[in-house]
């Protein structure tokens, strides 16, 4: 047992506090197994999706879970903290780009799945454009740019952890052992209540959050003497200069140079994040098309949290907050929970590091179900045993929810933070490249599957090869950071949409060549009614019943 002392450094109100909230969560991810529970569990409508049956107000939080997670806690104000606006401010406009990017497709996207039993977009990909190899690029890109986000969750989490006391010594074990529990618990009951579970324990969560926020926000800024001092000193500590880099510090108002930056990161960010497995697997989840664009309308909600959560980055600066890690090096990944630390009653810091920490349970159990989800159907059921049952898709995919997390938990404890940052930053990248099979998809035809596919190859070479090319300027090694030249312009910007232009411009032409050629495009087993259709409507059901998701249908 680990000793609550203060000599052990370890803050002993504050763990109890955090202790007793991750309990109570953990109790309810295991009655989450007995929530809405259907006869059988053994499919990936019911484990992968709950059955296609959250509604409104649960959708709400579990999207806004999946979304605004442990990482986004701590790595948003930390990005303000040490470099400023452009590194950090640019994920509020992000956000608020994103909704009416959502509000426009993904309700058709929730329609076909529903219509034709589809649980990831590479199911899609496969059903309008009948290609193999484009879906399997997808869900593999899918897949593998999701490992390091929920990696980066377990990152924020330990920065909870470390702040609170548990975080130094030279005895391993000990040091890593309420990571173990807390995701050996994680794994437990999402292997069997599925995205039951995180939907469950999103509701809590979200409170915690909202409660941290705002008491942080009024609080907070009156101790450390004010907005006014508080922008005046994040104004002073950007103007410095970084020894390491012979630089201005960081960017307190975006300035012409950053303009491009700052913009193709806030767009770029919009377009993909919904590319993602868990973000596509919390909104078809929804039991209609309906609660889509409700929540594309309220969840604009959390950018307003987001954005005071970003100040917090600011607020520690005026406070004077010094976050070092327990390697005695400066660590600007904990500065929130430092400033919690710092500046909270110890009971109020405990429910602060609660909410990070619980913060990195939602989004990880919804990604690695996702993830799991992916593999199981688009992997395994496609290439792998085509004649797999129901049963065996949703057994392979608790089997590879294990994995995922275990994979994730070896990464964080054997490597370095900054290499799961910077495959974070690359799964960035890489994800965005099936924007245009996925969503132009959803309105046309005229695409060629061929075309998509090389446009995605070519986008995914460009991407890689030119973020490996970014140099740390603290470090000096490779995959240093996200943006680059865009090439003719002269302007940095999001290497990401640089790609995706290319990938757009590789697809345009290629599809003008094989559509002139009459190549052949596959056979569509969708149907333009099935983009518009919702749970409960007499006409999809009668249709549902002529003809199988396995098939195209009848030709008219």
């Amino acid at each position: 047992m680990i000793p609550l002392t203060a000599d052990a450094g370890v803050n002993g109100v504050a763990m109890t506090v955090l202790v007793a909230l991750f309990a109570l969560v953990t109790v309810a991810g295991f009655l989450a197994t007995r929530w809405r529970r259907p006869a059988s569990m053994e499919s990936l409508e019911e484990w992968g999706l709950g059955g296609r049956s959250f509604g409104t107000l649960v959708t709400w939080f579990l999207v806004g879970g999946d979304i605004y997670t442990a990482y986004t806690f701590v790595a948003v104000p930390a990005a303000m903290f040490a470099t400023g606006a452009v590194a950090g401010f640019f994920a509020v406009p992000y956000t608020i780009v994103l909704y009416p990017i959502i509000f426009v497709f993904m309700a058709r996207l929730w329609s076909v799945s529903h219509r034709h039993g589809y649980v990831t977009t590479a199911d899609f990909v496969r059903g309008r454009y009948d290609a193999r190899p484009l879906s399997l690029a997808v869900a593999v890109t899918g897949f593998l740019a999701t490992m390091p986000y929920i990696a980066l969750q377990l990152v924020g989490m330990q920065a909870v952890l470390e702040v609170a006391g548990l975080g130094g010594g030279d005895n391993w074990f000990v040091r890593d052992l309420p990571l173990f529990v807390a995701f050996a618990l994680l794994a437990a009951y999402t292997y069997t209540a599925g995205l039951r579970a995180p939907a469950v324990i999103a509701v809590v969560k979200d409170l915690l959050i909202y409660l941290v926020i705002i008491v942080a926000v009024i609080y907070l800024p009156h101790h450390v003497g004010g907005w006014a001092h508080v922008f005046d000193s994040a104004q002073a500590k950007m103007s410095t200069v970084n020894e390491a880099t012979g630089k201005p510090t960081g960017t307190f108002i975006s300035v012409d140079a950053t303009h491009w930056t700052y913009a193709t990161l806030a767009l770029g960010s919009a377009l993909a994040l919904f590319m993602y497995p868990h973000s596509v697997t919390a909104s078809l989840s929804s039991k209609d098309r309906n609660v889509i664009r409700r929540n594309a309308a309220i969840l604009p909600a959390y950018s307003l949290l987001l954005g005071l959560l970003a100040l917090l980055g600011w607020v520690a600066i005026a406070a004077g907050t010094t976050p070092v890690g327990a390697d005695g090096k400066p660590n600007a990944q904990l500065v929130v929970p430092q400033l919690f630390e710092d500046m909270f009653p110890s009971w109020f810091a405990g429910v602060a590091f609660a909410a990070i920490a619980i913060g990195a349970l939602v989004p990880a159990a919804i990604m690695s179900i996702a993830a799991a989800n992916t593999f199981s159907r688009n992997i395994y059921k496609e290439w792998l045993k085509p004649d797999a049952t129901v049963a065996e898709e949703a057994k392979v995919s608790k089997l590879m929810s294990l994995a995922v997390k275990f994979f994730a938990l070896l990464f964080v404890l054997t490597m370095d933070k900054q290499n799961a940052l910077n495959f974070q930053l690359l799964g960035g990248i890489w994800i965005l490249q099936i924007f245009p099979s996925v969503v132009f998809g959803l309105y046309t035809r005229w695409f060629h599957r061929w075309a998509l596919l090389a446009g995605w190859a070519v986008a995914m070479v460009y991407g890689t090869v030119a973020a490996y090319r970014v140099i740390s300027p603290v470090t000096g090694g490779h995959f240093g950071g996200s943006t680059a030249e865009i090439p003719g312009l002269g302007q940095m910007g999001y290497i990401a949409m640089t790609a995706f232009v290319i990938n757009v411009l590789v697809a345009v032409v290629g599809s003008a060549i094989l559509n002139a050629a009459k190549v052949s495009n596959g056979r569509d087993r969708t149907a333009p009614g099935d983009y518009h259709a919702n749970a409960g409507d007499p006409r999809v059901d009668r249709d549902l019943a002529t003809h199988s998701s396995l098939e195209p249908p009848p030709e008219p």
